[in-house]
């Protein structure tokens, strides 16, 4: 179960929206005074007393999953708030004459297309992860040709810096087949269709553009 360290007045007012409690019900569940809901409401920022902490996580725990998940998603980050974490990953864009190289991911219930990429473990090149992730989820042998850049990914939060590279050798197959359903050689110009052009950053559509 997750745990909210510490409650704030956002994070409480959001488990009352959850309960779907009005102010009168909500302070009674907590022991608390109307006015202190209600001052929760106005103070987003207000971090309640410990006692006042505690009786908070034990309407939480007490809480069944279909409560927890509509809390989880009141307090979720919109897209374009998605903050920066800890992890980095390698991403390559192979390009072989006019086709790129994807593979299709499954997760969160749906499969989205995507480029090769890997996890940049501390002190690894994410050259070298790039390179090595390719081969080791298509089988396609290729090289770093130039760093495109590197950004905080809009989706997940995690920073990803992107490497176009040319295939050397090998033949496009799924080796991995817990994460992928498919890979697969996508000509450039069709690439929108897997996936769509205001997700791909800039200056990865440059460099494809210029081999297309």
């Amino acid at each position: 179960m997750d745990v909210v360290d510490p409650w704030t007045g956002q994070s409480a007012s959001a488990l009352q929206a959850a309960l779907r409690d009005s102010n009168e019900g909500f302070a009674e569940r907590l022991g608390v005074a109307v006015r202190t809901v209600a001052a929760w409401h106005k103070g987003p920022r207000i971090v309640p007393r410990p006692e006042m902490q505690q009786a908070l996580d034990t309407v939480y725990e007490k809480a069944g999953e279909h409560v927890r998940r509509r809390f989880a998603a009141l307090t979720r980050p919109p897209a374009d708030e998605v903050q920066p974490q800890a992890l980095r990953v390698a991403i390559a864009v192979v390009v072989r004459g006019g086709d790129v190289l994807l593979v299709c991911r499954r997760g969160d219930g749906a499969l989205t297309w995507q480029f090769p990429a890997g996890m940049i473990k501390p002190g690894a090149s994410a050259e070298a992860i790039a390179v090595q992730e390719t081969h080791a989820e298509t089988g396609v042998h290729c090289a770093v040709r130039e760093h495109l850049g590197s950004r905080i990914h809009p989706a997940t939060g995690v920073t990803a810096d992107y490497h176009l590279c040319e295939h050397l050798a090998g033949e496009a197959e799924n080796r991995d087949v817990v994460e992928n359903t498919d890979v697969a050689w996508v000509p450039i110009a069709a690439l929108p269709r897997f996936i769509a052009a205001d997700r791909i950053y800039p200056p990865v559509l440059a460099a494809l553009e210029a081999h297309a």
